[in-house]
């Protein structure tokens, strides 16, 4: 039952011995990360070795639509991703796009991916939403939710909505820290549970916990952990009834003080059934945990009808994904239009086209770790950049207008410091940010709302002579 219930990551583009033989014993799901793919052809081939060892194992990835993508993590996402899509608007837009993306992973032979993001992006210091979020409001994010989920589950791959109960409304990463949401139900169930209940209603097979702490709703134990939230809040009054996955487990908000197998003991208490491990994950990693899992079993700590519980949510969705799973052709890649991409820039009035021949700077900052180390922005589009970083001089003065590309451009000191001086030495230089601008759109000329490759390239059709 244990192993079942573990999913974890692993280093390398082959299936590792060890994992294969912990697949034919009955290990539960695999999750795939960018590191493990080269090609579409050798994603097949190592998802086909996957399920050869255990048919009934759930292969799962985070293939957002944008910003956040394994699939294309070596060129940048075709998507424009959910704030995109929400400044759009459009509901047959974001359904063509998860569609899209449901058909790569079908291809693939991937059954769960870990999308839509249902979190509204309150506060935009956000340091892990973002772009991520399709926006602020609440029934914008819930319809659109829907619809992400409804397109992806129609083209054969099961929907996970996260972060449960709503990451957006946070200052810190819980890749990095454990966050803090100080909010009551009732404001909760004004705002961030609202896309969760569309996602519930629009039939999502899973949820992802979030390691966030709620102290009016739990004081001690974050939501992965916490019984009042998962199974009081998200399956007694919201009436869920499929599968909890927690996020990763390697998370400082989760293991941070007390470790991995520990952190697996009170995810699986506190209502979790299918446990996001992390990445790089070892056959002595998965051994320990199944080793802790077993004895807070017989120590009483964990009860045994927790676990039976959680193992058959797992097993019925893995019996369902098995019995629908069907590879087709490799789909043709989605084509965003440039336009409509656009037209959800926030472009400052006066604002002229970006001139041909400027000199364009990209502040590099650290790579969100939900996000990784991707193309971004004109570099990924083809466009010649000059990588700036913290420290940085502005470059000498050859003539050409300057142009000065980043993300979250408000959230970094060193960021807005280079922009401040940027404005006083070099008059009419335009400042792009392609996340999620802060309310001073003295760091923001232009805003994009997303940096992936196709949004890339429909922010370089804004210069003059190119194509539009």
């Amino acid at each position: 039952m244990i192993a079942s219930l573990l999913m974890p990551g692993f280093a390398g583009t082959e299936l590792p011995e060890w994992l294969e033989a912990r697949l034919r014993a009955g290990l539960g799901a695999v999750c795939l990360f960018a590191e493990n793919i080269a090609s579409p052809e050798q994603l097949r081939e190592l998802t086909a070795a996957i399920h050869a060892a255990n048919p009934l194992a759930i292969i799962a990835i985070d293939e957002e639509g944008g910003d956040v993508s394994r699939l294309h993590a070596a060129t940048g996402s075709p998507y424009p991703g959910n704030a995109v899509l929400g400044r759009i608007d459009d509901l047959a837009l974001t359904g063509s796009v998860a569609s899209a993306v449901a058909a790569e992973l079908r291809a693939a032979g991937v059954d769960l991916d870990f999308a839509p993001d249902a979190d509204i992006n309150s506060d935009p210091d956000n340091p892990v939403i973002g772009v991520r979020s399709f926006g602020t409001d609440p029934q914008l994010v819930a319809r659109h939710t829907a619809a992400w989920v409804a397109a992806l589950q129609a083209g054969g791959v099961a929907a996970s909505a996260k972060h449960f109960p709503g990451h957006g409304d946070t200052a810190a990463d819980s890749h990095r820290a454990l966050p803090v949401v100080d909010l009551p139900l009732p404001a909760l169930r004004d705002r961030e549970l609202v896309p969760f209940q569309a996602a519930i209603a629009a039939g999502t097979r899973t949820i992802m916990s979030s390691h966030i702490l709620l102290p009016q709703l739990d004081p001690m134990a974050p939501a992965t952990f916490s019984a009042r939230i998962l199974q009081g809040l998200l399956r007694g009054e919201l009436g869920f009834d499929g599968v909890i996955v927690s996020d990763a487990l390697d998370m400082v908000g989760a293991s941070g003080t007390i470790g991995i197998p520990a952190a697996a003991v009170r995810a699986i208490g506190g209502g979790c059934d299918l446990l996001c491990i992390g990445t790089r994950n070892t056959d002595a990693q998965l051994q320990e945990i199944e080793d802790v899992v077993r004895a807070a079993v017989r120590s009483g700590e964990l009860q045994e009808s927790r676990l039976a519980d959680a193992t058959a949510r797992v097993r019925a969705l893995a019996e369902e994904l098995a019995a629908s799973r069907q590879v087709g052709p490799a789909p043709a890649e989605w084509v965003g239009d440039a336009a409509r991409i656009r037209s959800a820039f926030d472009i400052r009035e006066g604002i002229p086209p970006i001139p041909a021949d400027a000199r364009i700077l990209t502040l590099e900052t650290s790579a969100n770790i939900a996000v990784g180390v991707v193309p971004w922005g004109l570099a990924a589009a083809g466009v010649a950049v000059v990588e700036v970083r913290d420290g940085d001089a502005l470059p000498v003065d050859d003539g050409r207008p300057l142009v000065i590309v980043g993300k979250d451009i408000h959230r970094h000191a060193w960021t807005r410091a280079y922009v401040d001086r940027a404005r006083i030495e070099r008059p009419g230089v335009l400042i792009v940010d392609m996340g999620w601008p802060g309310p001073d759109r003295h760091y923001a000329d232009i805003a994009t709302f997303g940096a992936s490759r196709v949004v890339a390239e429909a922010l370089n059709g804004m210069r003059e002579g190119q194509a539009q």
